[in-house]
């Protein structure tokens, strides 16, 4: 299938008015979707860029909760990129209320209540994303996948270690690839077809025909269910004989494929170290697939002092990310991911975390495994991180012990 049918017949919809709930402090402010990522990103960045790189030029973001961040993200980043006169587009669509005086019930929910969108542009296909994943995908494979198997409804899939996948929605799937059982979480997840020590597990990416998606999705809504594609519509297709998975080829070019579900604050924190590694697990400098997000003007970062005596000032950074507008003046970083504007002051020490726009270190203070959002000034001497029960008294404590500080926090 050539690109350029694929972009004049394929209609992209993001799915990004999730709440975040599990992400709460850094939801306070926004939805999901616009959450900071990897210094100069938002998480929906990466899907958006997935869009571009396949040829997917029309594109309906689906946006609810606390979406005026993600709006502004996309408004000022992704707009520029695609040309009307061209018939390319990214909008944000926030919830229009046709249905119902209510919000989205779910994901299929999310699309049944925009259905004129699909009457009003008549595509050929649909494809549905989530706007809170971290990969890599050429969505016209998929494209090309779908089509050569006739089918009227293709889900991507992971293939994980089968002790992995009880914590996903598996598919069961037949020699073919065709999906015979969904199941979500379960207690013995069934292998793929001849590698009995892996599994399937849906990505909530998906391809429909689109007459197929709105007799789904009109047959949904007429029943009390989740209103979900991955508990309901989908499971409702396995009958027809015409539903896929489609197993996920990553364009991240590792050895092992990289998908993650930015779901809860240690999966992403797990993520933001994910990018730090000498050999990243996630390459963000692949010239061959680009992540684009907003440009920041800003001066490139710099480290001050080099004073080796004793007692010295030494900017040093370390096995980190750093964006611009970065000053690492006499502080130390490690392992961190430092987005716009940050400043470490002099024998500061930051090891193990991500700080986001227009965070500052004070002198002597120390940062160890730590999430600072947006805005949060450090006092001189203050230590984070260190002291489980203290830290526990005064802030944000993941299950995995990371410290989360909400933006705009006044710390003493």
């Amino acid at each position: 299938m050539r690109r350029k049918a694929i972009f004049e017949d394929v209609l992209a919809l993001v799915l990004a008015g999730g709440q975040g709930e599990r992400l709460y402090p850094l939801t306070r402010d926004r939805g999901k979707p616009a959450v900071p990522f990897g210094g100069n990103y938002r998480i929906v960045d990466f899907t958006l860029s997935n869009c571009l790189n396949s040829g997917l030029r029309k594109i309906y973001v689906l946006t609810q909760y606390k979406s005026g961040s993600l709006e502004r993200h996309i408004q000022q980043g992704w707009d520029p990129i695609f040309s009307a006169e061209l018939g390319e587009w990214v909008y944000t669509v926030p919830p229009q209320l046709r249905v119902g005086q209510r919000w989205y019930a779910g994901t299929a929910d999310a699309v049944y209540q925009n259905i004129y969108l699909l009457e009003q542009e008549r595509p050929d296909k649909v494809v549905i994303l989530s706007g809170d994943h971290v990969y890599k995908m050429d969505y016209c494979r998929m494209l090309e996948f779908h089509g050569v198997k006739g089918a009227i409804a293709t889900a991507g899939a992971v293939v994980v270690p089968i002790e992995q996948a009880s914590a996903f929605g598996v598919l069961g799937v037949d020699e073919s690839w065709r999906i015979v059982s969904f199941a979500e979480k379960p207690r013995d997840p069934q292998p793929i077809p001849g590698r009995p020590d892996r599994a399937l597990v849906n990505m909530g990416v998906y391809c429909f025909e689109t007459e197929a998606l709105v007799r789904a999705l009109c047959a949904d809504a007429r029943q009390e269910t989740r209103h979900d594609f991955g508990h309901d519509v989908l499971p409702a297709l396995v009958g027809t004989g015409k539903l896929f998975a489609y197993p996920f080829v990553d364009e991240n070019r590792k050895e092992t494929a990289y998908w993650r579900d930015i779901g809860t604050l240690d999966a992403y924190y797990e993520a933001s170290m994910d990018l730090v590694a000498v050999d990243p697990v996630f390459n963000l400098y692949d010239r061959e697939w680009p992540v684009r997000t907003v440009p920041h003007q800003l001066p490139p970062a710099k480290t001050v002092f080099a004073q080796e005596e004793p007692g010295g000032r030494i900017g040093l950074l370390l096995d980190s990310i750093v964006s611009g507008g970065v000053i690492v003046s006499g502080g130390r970083v490690e392992r961190s991911v430092l987005g716009p504007r940050v400043r470490v002051n002099s024998y500061a020490r930051v090891a193990d975390s991500v700080l986001m726009d227009g965070v500052e270190i004070g002198r002597h203070a120390r940062v160890r495994r730590a999430i600072i959002d947006k805005d949060v000034r450090v006092p001189p001497g203050l230590v984070i991180g260190e002291d489980p029960e203290e830290d526990g008294e005064r802030y944000t404590v993941t299950p995995g012990g990371i410290v989360v500080i909400p933006r705009g926090t006044q710390l003493e």
